[in-house]
């Protein structure tokens, strides 16, 4: 048994030492850039709120507030409760055009041992004599409950528990680089692709803009564009700003498809997550934590598909800081004890 458990540990720390040593400078395109998330200073803590109970807001906001039921009580089998409503930081999420790359473990590049995830690109490219600006994006999903981690409410069952771990790479998997294999998750794609659908899509990026996403508009990111096909490749970027946060929304609705992710908004989230393959929008906000954190101001987290127009400033700086980096919160309806 000593020598299987010698075994165990020298294969553990060597696994270990392959995955957490930086990359060479040659190792991928670009430097990575970032920094580690101060969960104090970095954190836009007035987008908790608000918080009602049923369907008045005990703590109002000046963010808009997707419909909480109605009734303060609530039942779980036989178990009464109140119905609360609030937003909580669930995950981080790195966007980065460079493979390997961890924007927000403090910009660390890693080097996997094999040629994986590096298809990606970005520049001008030409396309029937229109001059577009193409762009491959990766991320890398973290389990962040940081209202639970750092007990700032105790024994709050409403919570998502855990701790800090990394839970989705998309260099490793072969739907995120390919348009064509990401067809198997969203063959409805082709009924969206035309014009008019498209053009639908103004009437999204109004609403997200003014207050929430059009959750019927599934097909739509607002001002983003499309959120089809579910993948990192933009084909038409017109900034860092904007591509970033249309493949964040891409991968939000990849992950709900994929049914990794559930629903926990509404009436029907009051009891315990639920399925939602086709997802809501008004469930998330998106907080930049890289290469500046927004930590104040209305459009600090603002809904899937709001105009980037008031979050770019400050928010891309050549050679420095064009890693992306974000906070994801979202929607909690649940029936507190």
């Amino acid at each position: 048994m000593s020598s299987i458990r010698a075994f165990l540990i020298l294969m553990t720390a060597t696994l270990s030492l392959a995955f957490a040593s930086p990359a060479s400078a040659d190792a991928g395109p670009g430097k990575c850039t970032g920094s580690f998330v101060n969960p104090i200073t970095d954190i836009c803590w007035s987008c908790l709120f608000p918080i009602s109970i049923g369907g008045l807001d005990i703590w109002p906001s000046n963010r808009p507030d997707p419909d909480n039921p109605d009734l303060p009580v609530c039942l779980c089998g036989i178990r009464p409760g109140i119905a609360m409503g609030f937003w909580e930081p669930v995950r981080l999420a790195d966007v980065s055009m460079k493979p390997w790359c961890f924007v927000n473990l403090g910009g660390t590049k890693l080097d996997p041992g094999f040629d994986i995830g590096f298809r990606s690109i970005s520049g001008p490219s030409a396309v029937g004599g229109a001059s577009q600006y193409y762009s491959s994006w990766h991320v890398h999903w973290y389990a962040y409950p940081l209202i639970y981690w750092m007990e700032i409410v105790a024994d709050f069952l409403c919570l998502e528990p855990g701790s800090i771990d990394i839970l989705y790479i998309s260099e490793i998997d072969p739907l995120w680089q390919d348009s064509e294999l990401t067809a198997i998750i969203n063959p409805e794609a082709v009924l969206f692709a035309n014009p008019l659908a498209l053009a639908a899509c103004a009437a999204d990026c109004a609403a997200s803009t003014a207050k929430l996403p059009i959750d019927e508009m599934f097909w739509c990111a607002g001002c983003q564009g499309s959120m089809y096909p579910m993948n990192g490749n933009v084909s038409a970027s017109i900034g860092h700003v904007q591509a970033s946060r249309l493949v964040l929304s891409r991968f939000a609705y990849k992950l709900h498809r994929e049914l990794v992710s559930w629903g926990t908004m509404g009436s029907k989230g009051l009891c315990g997550k639920y399925l939602m393959p086709v997802m809501r929008k008004q469930q998330y906000r998106f907080q930049a934590t890289n290469p500046n954190p927004a930590t104040s101001g209305r459009y600090a987290c603002p809904p899937i598909g709001t105009s980037t127009t008031l979050q770019e400033p400050g928010q891309m700086i050549p050679a420095i800081g064009e890693d992306m980096g974000y906070l994801v919160w979202r929607k909690r309806n649940c029936c507190a004890l």
